[in-house]
């Protein structure tokens, strides 16, 4: 869900990176300085969330490499539980997209790998 001023301006059930992605083209900008609720974030999401100039983030579940990036970047972020890393679907690996993530240099940059990822 993301949330400017006293409105939400887009909501979706989509898992993983998808409807974040999907709000970043839907919302054309629009999501500069709003405020972000997800079940889980990681790095990927934090990077995105960097990208799209999100000013707080709250989460149920967040991974140490997406607090990193959220508190390097000044975003608040208040969350119920804190992981190591984000597993995938199968909880046997760490998720696809976070292994990705590590290998992004900038924001622009994993919004761009991720978006490609994604198809």
């Amino acid at each position: 869900m993301v949330v400017k001023g006293d409105r939400v301006i887009f909501e979706t059930g989509a898992r993983g990176v998808s409807g974040l992605l999907k709000a970043i083209e839907e919302l054309n900008g629009e999501m500069r300085g709003s405020s972000v609720a997800d079940r889980i974030v990681g790095r990927a999401a934090a990077q995105l969330f960097v990208y799209s100039g999100v000013v707080a983030v709250f989460a149920v579940t967040a991974s140490d490499g997406g607090i990193r990036v959220l508190q390097e970047n000044d975003i608040f972020l208040e969350f119920e539980h804190k992981v190591p890393y984000i597993l995938n679907s199968k909880r046997t690996d760490v998720c696809p997209f976070e292994k990705l993530a590590s290998s992004f240099r900038s924001p622009k940059e994993a919004y761009e790998g991720l978006k490609a990822a994604c198809g």
